[in-house]
Parts: structure tokens; C-alpha cells; sequence
């Protein structure tokens, strides 16, 4: 991973055009392509960034970042007005990540949801849990009653970040043109109304799901209509 902080400024074009002011920031650019420009703030999210698979272009004082997007190119330019400091470190490589596990309680509502894939949607049945992806694997993979993709992604307590993930889930898939189609599904105890907001956004679906009604524990609650 390369760590470069500099005072810079960036115009990214492509979908939408904006232009990032010239300030001290961080950029984070990893072997796979990513490239990310971070400001000592708002948490983890960066102001810009581009994922995989992407070309790097470096000249002095500058770099181009460019990605094709169906038959447009998206183009991150930046500018480095004045550098303070540039490292590389190596990583390790992707299989030391398997450490990294769902708690216990997601564990178990992916096993459940697994078994009885209907309650993240009407007519799904499982194609198969931990769909891989280059940045990662989706919990469940899905076939709806048209037959169509869905991807599922399973939390305890869905926030942002949730929506984020599954967002770049959702574009590794349908870079394959075969799941071109491919929708997401949240599924989640609770789902936190910015989350929801975000979701419907993205043509991303929100389910809530009851851990005791999945585990038989309860009988789900009984809904009223009116006629």
C-alpha cells in the first residue's frame, strides 16, 4: 500500500463532474487499483476515491486515475501541489484476512436466512452463501421467483456503512455481464432510518428480520389490512 500525504486537489469527471480544493490530505492507493483521498475527518469515508480495476498514470506532480464505466471512462485527475511525505508498505496478502468473522449473532441470521431464503424476499431460493468477489464475499446469493439475481447482504444493525457495502458488492457483480441484473437486498434485526434513506437511493431493498420468529421461538406477528 502506498501512503501519500500532500497538498493537493482533484477534479473527477465521469458520471458527474466535481472538483476537489486544493488542501492537505491523505491518499491511500492499494495494489489492487484502489485509490482513495482522505481528510482528517468525517471517519472512514473518503472525499474521493475509485475502485478496482483501474489504470495509474503518474507524472510529475500529478496523478491520473482512470476507469472504464461501460462505454464512458470516469477520470479522477489529482495534483500534487506540494508532498510531505510518500511510503510504501507491503501488506499482507488477502488470506490473512480470514481472522476477520461476523459475530455470532450475524453468523447465525446468514445460517438461518440461508436455510429459509424467503423472508429476505418472496420467491427467493439460495443459489449460494458467501458469493466471492474480488473485494470480498456477499452473504447469500439469491434467484427470485423470476429468476432473476439478488444479492443479500446480512447485518444485526444496518447502518451507512451497510448500504456502502453492499453498493460495492452490487458493482463487482454486474461487472459480470451475465448478472448485469443483480439487485441487493439488505437484511437486518434493525435497519437505521439513514441507512433506509441511502438504500432507497440505490435501488437497494431493506428487510427487517426477528431472530426469535427465524428460530421458531415465536409465532411473527399478525398484520391487519384494511379492505
Amino acid at each position: 500500500m502506498r501512503l501519500i500525504v500532500a497538498r493537493c486537489s482533484a477534479v473527477y469527471s465521469g458520471r458527474l463532474d466535481t472538483v476537489l480544493p486544493e488542501a492537505l490530505r491523505l491518499l491511500m492507493i492499494k495494489a489492487d487499483g484502489s485509490v482513495m483521498i482522505h481528510a482528517d475527518a468525517g471517519g472512514y469515508r473518503p472525499l474521493n476515491w475509485m475502485t478496482p480495476p483501474t489504470v495509474i498514470e503518474e507524472e510529475p506532480g500529478r496523478l491520473v486515475v482512470r476507469k472504464r464505466a461501460g462505454a464512458s471512462e470516469d477520470r479522477l485527475q489529482i495534483e500534487l501541489h506540494e508532498v510531505l511525505s510518500d511510503s510504501t508498505h507491503a501488506m499482507d496478502p488477502p488470506a490473512a484476512d480470514a481472522g476477520l468473522t461476523k459475530d455470532g449473532v450475524e453468523a447465525h441470521l446468514q445460517e438461518l436466512l440461508a436455510a429459509a431464503p424467503e423472508w429476505c424476499g418472496e420467491g427467493f431460493r439460495l443459489v449460494r452463501r458467501e458469493w466471492p468477489t474480488d473485494i470480498g464475499p456477499v452473504d447469500l446469493m439469491c434467484r427470485d421467483r423470476l429468476d432473476g439475481w439478488v444479492a443479500v447482504e446480512i447485518k444485526r444493525i444496518a447502518g451507512i456503512e451497510a448500504v456502502e457495502q453492499l453498493t460495492r458488492y452490487l458493482e463487482r457483480i454486474r461487472s459480470d455481464p451475465e448478472l448485469a441484473e443483480c439487485r441487493g437486498v439488505l437484511a437486518a434485526q434493525q435497519i437505521k432510518p439513514q441507512a433506509r434513506v441511502l438504500a432507497q437511493s440505490r435501488a437497494i431493498e431493506c428487510v427487517e428480520v426477528d431472530l426469535a420468529v427465524l428460530r421458531g421461538e415465536r409465532e411473527p406477528d399478525l398484520r391487519l389490512f384494511a379492505a
